[in-house]
């Protein structure tokens, strides 16, 4: 039975090609996945692991969960603290960090690096005048007011060299500074394309709000001391809440960080790697269920010389283990190209990864080669019970070939419970609000698979549907959607691996469209102001001297700055944001259900209604409240508004809570000018802020781009991770065609012969193919519209301005694209079709 069953494949091998396609393609791209997130995450790792290579131990604030809520009670790590951990017992030295926000522009006046991780830092020098972090290539370190140093890769893309001006932002105001010095370091975050300043210690705890105080103190031991007997030492001199971490814990924690973040990218490539496979499982049962009926005769006759059913199935699963196999092995080849590939591209984006070797992890392999053996062989099972079954003598007379009607009955049956049970539970999950996520994921699933099921019932209304067009094409139309029919099992799961892809695109589309048309709708709705003043690169403070500069300006007619300051409400962590009483009426719009903004002023708060609701407080109440210095006070709530996404929680007078934060900061400025939001007075905002490249001065129209934009990007990622499951489709459908063709060799001599020409036989199998891939395509809309709706209805509950958007023009390209795979696919086996020698097909057997 083994020599036969590798007789049988390298007697197929031009059938089995497809399938070994269609499982290496799969394969390559888990394998891809794989060794992509692998190479990263040891890249980062590694250069984590050198960054921490001159700390010993690092003393950090001990923030609780809530110390968020009082930023008063938190630690301050002091120049006397940073003496004290240089004097301590196994110390050599110590050193304080400075962190915060420092953005550096180009030559041109544009972001270098547009704002991703724009960090600046301080120049610690230690009794040798250096800091062990950093090495200086060029100038010299920086030592006063004005002067900075940068990053070599970061004076390289900026073109700057020491004796440059270079214009930087802290928190709003541009500031022009000189680089007095280059420098190289082993911060990841430089490696991967962020930006770093360097500025001395003094000038960047001014900058950053923080002076006389470090984020961390570092320190070296002294030779022959361990991290952790240094560490006893250091913990003895702490003050409350603080902390002291050996290197080593740090590099560890680091690292299982690193390792949890790309697990999310890991999981998310995995699940499409998972959905290519799952079609691919279409074509695998297809191709042995084709192998398996041509080859009936052989099996009987095996059968009747003495082998039993078991052998008869292990005959066929070891032809599926050795295309698997192979299948397998050309799949983890290729995967290990994508992930050199995609770390290319990661590169070439301007997404630097720091450099080190692809990882090809013995689990990469292990998992690369069972996926693609044990999907394949699992497909080919029920093909091989299937054969192993067939008597004898009705295998030789091939009475065997048509289902009984009684197991097609009992086939649409099983499909229509499933079917209406899946609609049922996707129906009910949408109505649950939040509670309906398992309910209406599980109806999903039993829905595709009664859909599954079904499909070859519904292949011949909706393939009849297609007649009135197949006529214009005479005979071979006709012959066309006879063949198509002929074998609804094999049509459907053909159609099934194209329907798969395009259920999982169109509903994408449909919740992506519709969830950017009801931020734009709740930005147009929620805001009155022109334009939206914050930093770029994320939410990052933005200094009091942008609003009151801006104030200035005579075309501005109102504006009110949005500070967050994070508090205690009510024995709850949470946030005050504090605006201008008198402006920010004409700067939202919000829905009062008690009171109004008059109230707004003093100890008088307004609050949202889900806070509202929660605590059942209306007009009057009183709200206990800690600031985050640590006081305490008390709200009184001068109205109750609808909140959404744009505005909600606790407002108050930035007057009243302002005195309370450590450090006074917006994140927004909201501002309304003479004429609206025209380009002239967008152009005049950013000239009066020193055309800063890391301030954003965004109109209504601008935030909806924004979205837009992100949910393009979020799209199109997604488009290119399901071509791979459209191109196992493509290869399902060639496939199909190519066996259909081998199998009607005879009957297609025969059209030849009574005068049917060549062209004529290749537009049959072209129209043959174009309806089984718009059948799919069909199918694919539909679930996928449906699909997109129930989730919709789960969003529009955290987004009121939800509403429902059918993408017409997008669902027409996608059934021309179903269209054009249906035309591409037939193309070789048309062709094939075509060369056909008439005489010698009508002689075979």
């Amino acid at each position: 039975m083994l020599r036969t069953a590798l007789r049988n494949v390298l007697a197929h091998k031009a059938r089995l090609l497809m399938t070994v396609l269609a499982v290496m393609l799969g394969v390559a791209f888990v394998a891809g996945t794989l060794v992509f997130t692998n190479t990263i995450s040891d890249a980062y790792q590694k250069s984590s692991q050198k960054g921490y290579e001159g700390v010993d131990v690092a003393i950090a604030p001990d923030k609780k969960d809530d110390d968020a809520a009082n930023p008063g009670d938190a630690p301050r790590l002091s120049q006397q603290l940073l003496d004290q951990a240089g004097k301590a017992a196994g110390a050599a030295s110590a050193y304080g960090v400075v962190d915060g926000y420092s953005a550096v522009a180009d030559k041109k006046g544009d972001l270098i690096g547009g704002g991703f991780s724009s960090r600046g830092g301080n120049y610690y020098p230690g009794s040798d005048g250096k800091d062990s972090r950093y090495t200086m290539t060029e100038g010299r370190a920086p030592k006063a007011i004005g002067e900075v140093a940068l990053d070599s890769r970061t004076a390289e893309r900026g073109h700057y060299k020491a004796g440059d001006s270079v214009r930087v932002s802290v928190d709003g105001p541009v500031r022009t500074q000189k680089v007095v010095g280059v420098f190289t370091t082993d911060d990841g975050n430089v490696a991967a394309g962020g930006t770093l300043a360097l500025y001395d210690t003094a000038t960047a705890q001014k900058l950053f709000g923080k002076p006389g105080q470090f984020d961390e103190i570092d320190v070296k031991a002294a030779a022959g001391t361990s991290q952790s007997t240094l560490k006893s030492a250091i913990d003895k001199i702490l003050p409350e809440q603080a902390k002291a971490t050996t290197g080593k814990k740090l590099a560890k924690d680091q690292a299982e960080a690193i390792e949890q973040g790309m697990s999310s990218m890991q999981t998310m490539m995995l699940v499409f790697a998972g959905i290519a496979l799952f079609v691919g499982i279409f074509i695998i049962v297809n191709t042995f269920s084709m192998l398996v009926a041509q080859r009936t005769r052989e099996l009987a006759l095996m059968r009747a010389v003495g082998a039993t059913r078991r052998q008869v199935t292990r005959s066929v699963l070891i032809e599926a283990t050795i295309v698997g196999a192979i299948a397998a092995v050309v799949g983890l080849v290729a995967g290990i190209g994508i992930g050199a590939g995609l770390r290319s591209v990661l590169n070439s984006t301007g997404a630097k990864v720091p450099d080190g070797p692809l990882v090809v992890a013995p689990t990469t392999v292990l998992v690369s080669v069972l996926v693609g053996v044990v999907v394949t062989v699992l497909s080919a099972w029920l093909p091989g019970r299937r054969a192993a079954k067939i008597p004898p003598v009705a295998a030789m007379n091939s009475v065997h070939a048509a289902p009984t009607t009684r197991g097609l009955v009992v086939r649409n049956t099983i499909g229509a419970i499933l079917a209406a049970g899946g609609i049922a539970l996707v129906v009910a999950g949408a109505g649950m609000g939040g509670d309906g996520r398992g309910p209406m994921a599980f109806g999903a699933a039993v829905l595709v698979i009664g859909v599954f099921v079904l499909t070859p019932l519904l292949s011949r209304p909706l393939i009849a549907a297609a007649s009135p067009v197949l006529r214009i094409f005479g005979m071979p139309g006709k012959l066309a959607r006879q063949n198509a029919v002929r074998n609804p099992r094999r049509t459907a799961a053909t159609a099934s691996a194209l329907m798969v892809g395009l259920t999982l695109i169109t509903g994408m589309t449909v919740i992506a469209g519709s969830i950017q048309q009801g931020i734009s709708k709740m930005a147009a709705d929620g805001l009155r102001s022109d334009f939206v003043v914050s930093m770029g690169g994320g939410a990052r403070p933005l200094s009091p001297e942008v609003s009151k500069t801006l104030a200035k300006l005579p075309e501005v007619t109102s504006i009110s700055p949005l500070r967050a300051s994070p508090a205690r409400i009510a024995g709850d962590s949470d946030s005050l944001t504090g605006v201008d009483p008198k402006a920010i009426r004409n700067l939202v719009n919000v829905d009062f259900t008690e009171g109004s903004f008059t109230a707004l002023g003093g100890t008088k708060a307004l609050i949202d209604d889900k806070i509202a609701d929660e605590h059942d407080w209306k007009v009057g109440s009183t709200i206990p409240v800690t600031y985050e210095d640590g006081r305490k006070g008390r709200l009184t709530v001068g109205g109750v508004y609808e909140g959404n996404q744009m505005i909600r929680g606790v407002m108050v007078d930035s007057a009243t809570v302002s005195p309370h934060m450590a450090m006074v900061a917006d994140f927004q400025v909201m501002v309304k000018a003479k004429g609206g939001a025209t380009e002239a007075n967008k152009d005049l905002l950013k000239k009066t802020l020193g055309e800063n490249p890391a301030i954003k001065i965004q109109t209504k129209q601008d935030i909806s781009d924004e979205i837009a934009m992100i949910f393009t990007l979020m799209l199109n990622m997604l488009y290119g991770l399901l071509a791979m499951a459209v191109i196992v489709a493509v290869l399902g459908v060639i496939n199909t065609l190519a066996m259909s063709v081998f199998e009607r060799s005879k009957e297609i001599g025969m059209l030849r012969a009574i005068g049917l020409d060549r062209r004529g036989i290749k537009r049959m199998v072209r129209l043959e193919s174009l309806v089984i891939s718009l059948f799919g395509g069909v199918l694919g809309l539909g679930l996928g519209l449906f699909f997109g709706w129930a989730a919709g209805e789960l969003i529009a509950t955290g987004l009121p301005t939800y509403e429902l958007v059918l993408p017409w023009g997008r669902m027409g390209l996608f059934l021309l694209m179903a269209a054009l795979v249906g035309v591409i696919a037939a193309l070789w086996p048309a062709r094939r079709a075509s060369k056909l020698n008439m005489l010698m097909a009508i002689k075979g057997e």
